[in-house]
């Protein structure tokens, strides 16, 4: 039996990076993936003519080690991305003895689907600079 998971989706937030008293580095980021809304017969529901009407749900992602400096450095807001990797639950105590529960992908994998808006700005401006630059 295997743990596995693979998720594509948009990222909700640039990533945060923390380290722990053991001078792991640890970067988390959230990801949300949509489907189709169905009605009671199975037919994607619209809102209006076009728009199909979506149900989004946000997943909390864990990298360490390589995969999550290269994550760190490189992954924006909005970007697409798709995450391969295992689904992890935890369960805690809080302050007021209420016991709480989470859960996380941690991530073995990130591939980069789409590039993220600064890199996509600065290959626009690098490719309008080319035009200019004709060698006769």
């Amino acid at each position: 039996m295997q743990n596995l998971v693979i998720l594509a989706g948009n990222v909700g937030a640039t990533p945060e990076v923390r380290t722990t008293q053991g001078g792991t580095k640890i970067t988390n980021f959230s990801l949300a993936t949509s489907r189709p809304k169905r009605d009671q017969d199975g037919k994607t529901m619209k809102d209006g003519e076009v728009r199909r009407v979506e149900d989004t749900e946000w997943h909390r992602i864990t990298c360490f080690s390589g995969v999550g400096q290269t994550v760190a450095q490189y992954v924006e807001k909005g970007q697409k991305v798709m995450v391969r990797g295992r689904i992890h639950y935890t369960r805690w105590t809080d302050d007021q003895n209420i016991e709480r529960y989470g859960v996380e992908i941690i991530a073995d994998e990130v591939t980069f689907l789409s590039y993220g808006k600064n890199r996509q700005e600065r290959q626009g401006a690098a490719q309008e600079n080319e035009a200019d630059d004709v060698p006769f």
